[in-house]
């Protein structure tokens, strides 16, 4: 079995194998083997970081506001979305104006707002991974919109 705190709650989940018994875990929770040598991944989001609140955890922040602006994309041999994942931040994330690249099935559009609880998990849509998946990969200038993201550490909850 396999138990674990969350927000101050115990859950359990019963297993009949060990959680421990693949080479690695996605998003997913598809195990896979991964060639470290191969350059799958999207700039961090840490990149676009606009201002900071740092905590006492050295990678963790109280508040972190991120923009992500018109841009240059020329990472070769990648898949250039954000892939499927989940977060130990909670983040808020809004479209300012046009589109965003990770959402491109028409999902997320201008004025509107995500929160992605921490370990939720969230990522593009099937437009956007089949789009990214069949791409000719040269430099690409994404100027279809501008989107921001707030995240923190601490949980947040929604109230009435």
């Amino acid at each position: 079995r396999v138990v674990n705190k969350f927000g101050g709650k115990l859950f359990e989940a019963g297993l009949d194998h060990s959680p421990f018994d693949v080479v690695a875990w996605a998003g997913n929770y598809a195990p896979f083997k991964y060639d470290l040598a191969a350059s799958a991944a999207c700039p961090d989001p840490s990149i676009y970081t606009v201002l900071t609140a740092p905590s006492h955890e050295p990678g963790s922040a109280i508040a972190d506001f991120v923009v992500f602006p018109p841009r240059w994309m020329v990472m070769e041999n990648t898949f250039r979305p954000p892939w499927f994942h989940r977060n130990c931040m909670t983040e808020f994330m809004g479209m300012i104006y046009g589109t965003y690249d990770a959402k491109q099935g028409g999902g997320f559009q201008a004025g509107g707002a995500s929160l992605h609880a921490c370990m939720t998990p969230h990522g593009p849509d099937a437009a956007t991974c089949d789009k990214a998946a069949n791409a000719e990969l040269g430099p690409v200038k994404f100027d279809g919109g501008m989107a921001f993201m707030f995240e923190t550490a601490l949980m947040l909850k929604l109230t009435p």
